[in-house]
């Protein structure tokens, strides 16, 4: 037995066992059509972050308003809250890679129409509401085909790291974007962001065509509309999917306000300018890359309802420190802890979510995350704009500070209960994250 331990042969499986730090990690990219996803989003979303920064700069230029900016928030997303269940359907039935090209080429043409009126000079704010409403009608099919597209690419043993990084590549772009857009800004406009960002579309779409992936397409006799009523009915009935849903969905109507509010932090409140707002945002990212990195170093779902729980609440202590801050370094600091915390949760719920779920349901149910995530964020927006107008920026951030700590509170409560139903269902799906089976009917799964 002493022979067989130390012999060569049996190293690969001892390495397997105790895999490099990295390794694990990055595990997901082994798979060669996530490498050509995850190269090819990375550029994509610097550009669609350095958009997002200059479009909110652009309306605040042209305005000065708060309400404003909340309520172009609020046009470029609450088409999601309304289309998703029609997207989530058809992210079911038709073959994923296709519906994610067509997307992100809709995509591309929506900023080379804003880059053009915006270098030509004859940009608008109702043109800024009309392609932020059309970008919120694409993404209500963007989010839950690409999202449901990840299993497609990587299978059920990496799905979880898969999605992970998908999140450090997303908070690794907003790093950057931001940064580069308040420099582009300050220096020859906005309108060059919006061109950038739509160049930058042809890396994904190149990467996208170049792969060679099966998705399976689910047949259904049932009416599209039927097939929404069961996503919506499934998701109700498990109390733990609801669970998670509701505290995401109060995190983004009361929470992420704060980000809509940015410009004014940057402007009037800290007096950054442009190029502040951009430094701002990067520190968010920052945050939100190792946030996503830290989901991704673990290899089970063990402890993932608990970690949700306390991200919540961390970044609600860490927008009522935000909000109380007036030196601008400080503010950035802050900024940290925030962006950590709301990647982790997010990151949190979409992997518990995804490995509780049915294949047959996938699309769905992440469209129903996606309501959540973004659906909800318009109300968010609109309201925070609204709120920060009569009571002030800060006051608006703090507020919703308290409702997050309010929240993790209550999912804290539940957690016991919610347990033993997570556990049930990540087990009959197979997919423990790398877990053994047995291991998970002998300990407990905080979802």
């Amino acid at each position: 037995m002493t022979k067989v331990q130390n012999s060569p042969a049996t190293e690969p499986e001892d390495a397997k066992k105790t895999p490099p730090m990295w390794g694990t990690t990055l595990r997901a990219l082994r798979h060669r059509n996530f490498q050509l996803f995850f190269s090819g989003q990375l550029i994509s979303l610097i550009g669609t972050w350095m958009q997002s920064m200059a479009q909110a700069w652009l309306v605040y230029r042209l305005t000065g308003s708060a309400l404003l900016l909340g309520a172009v928030g609020f046009c470029s997303q609450i088409p999601v809250l309304l289309i998703a269940p029609i997207g989530g359907t058809t992210a079911d039935r038709v073959h994923r890679q296709r519906l994610v090209i067509a997307t992100q080429a809709a995509s591309m043409m929506l900023a080379a129409v804003l880059a053009g009126l915006t270098l030509s000079g004859r940009v608008a704010v109702w043109h800024i509401f009309v392609l932020a409403a059309m970008l919120g009608v694409v993404n209500a099919f963007d989010i839950p085909g690409r999202q449901s597209f990840l299993i497609d690419m990587v299978g059920r043993e990496d799905l979880m790291n898969a999605i992970a990084l998908n999140s450090s590549m997303f908070n690794g772009a907003r790093v950057v974007g931001p940064a580069v857009a308040g420099i582009l800004v300050a220096k020859i406009g906005e309108g060059w962001c919006f061109a950038v960002n739509s160049v930058s579309y042809i890396a994904v779409i190149a990467g996208l065509l170049m792969m060679n992936v099966h998705c399976p397409r689910r047949s259904s006799s049932s009416s599209p509309l039927a097939d929404i009523v069961e996503g919506f009915r499934w998701a109700y009935g498990v109390k733990v999917i609801r669970a998670l849903l509701l505290l995401i969905g109060l995190v983004s109507l009361v929470g992420m306000p704060y980000s809509v509010l940015m410009p004014v932090f940057a402007d009037k409140i800290l007096h950054g300018g442009a190029r502040g707002l951009g430094i701002l945002m990067g520190a968010t990212g920052v945050g939100a890359l190792f946030g996503a990195l830290t989901l991704a170093a673990k290899t089970g779902v063990t402890g993932l309802g608990r970690l949700a729980e306390w991200s919540c609440a961390g970044f609600g202590i860490g927008l009522i420190l935000f909000s109380s801050s007036r030196w601008f370094w400080l503010s950035a600091v802050f900024l940290l802890p925030i962006g950590y915390a709301v990647m982790l949760q997010m990151a949190c719920t979409n992997t518990l979510i995804q490995t509780m779920v049915p294949d047959q349901l996938r699309g769905r149910i992440m469209a129903l995350y996606s309501m959540m995530v973004m659906g909800m964020a318009p109300f968010g927006a609109l309201f925070g704009g609204v709120l920060a107008e009569r009571m002030g920026a800060p006051l608006t951030v703090a507020v919703g500070g308290v409702a997050c700590v309010l929240g993790a509170i209550w999912f804290g409560r539940e957690l016991p209960e919610l347990r033993i139903e997570a556990r049930r269902l990540i087990v009959e799906q197979g997919m423990a994250g790398g877990e053994p089976e047995q291991e998970l009917n002998a300990q407990p799964v905080e979802e």
